[in-house]
């Protein structure tokens, strides 16, 4: 890969408005398009691009598969931990507007968390998806 000088500078020129735009697309999801699934998808597909050009064991270094595992389950605890919050507090389960001094605020804030959840969770899996499927292939050899 080292001899693909121009494709390497034009992916470390790119990637940081790949994950600059999962990041606009993850905290505008509640006003347009968008949201945690879609800016997901678009963080895991600029780190993919990154494993692809720069190798696995760089990539592998750069996100361990600890810190993917991680990933997964915080996504899962902060979507459920909304939804917990809300019961204990009185309100229904994922029923955001009990979490603010006004309903339009505790639906705004429920839902960005809930979004964010959903997105850590989304990237963490896909990356670790591509991981286990291109470190298979390695194993394996080229057919």
């Amino acid at each position: 890969m080292h001899s693909y000088l121009v494709l390497r500078v034009v992916a470390k020129l790119l990637m940081p408005f790949i994950l600059l735009f999962a990041l606009y697309v993850q905290f505008h999801g509640d006003f347009g398009p968008g949201g945690g699934f879609q800016a997901g998808v678009i963080f895991a597909a600029g780190f993919i691009l990154y494993a692809l050009i720069f190798g696995l064991q760089k990539a592998g270094r750069v996100l361990p598969r600890g810190i993917l595992r991680f990933g997964i389950a915080l996504g899962v605890l902060i979507f459920a931990g909304v939804g917990v919050y809300n019961l204990l507090i009185g309100g229904k389960y994922l029923d955001y507007s009990v979490m603010a001094h006004n309903p339009v605020h505790g639906q705004h804030l429920g839902i960005l968390l809930v979004e964010l959840g959903v997105g850590v969770t989304v990237a963490s899996v896909m990356i670790m998806v591509f991981f286990t499927f291109a470190r298979h292939r390695n194993t394996k050899g080229s057919d």
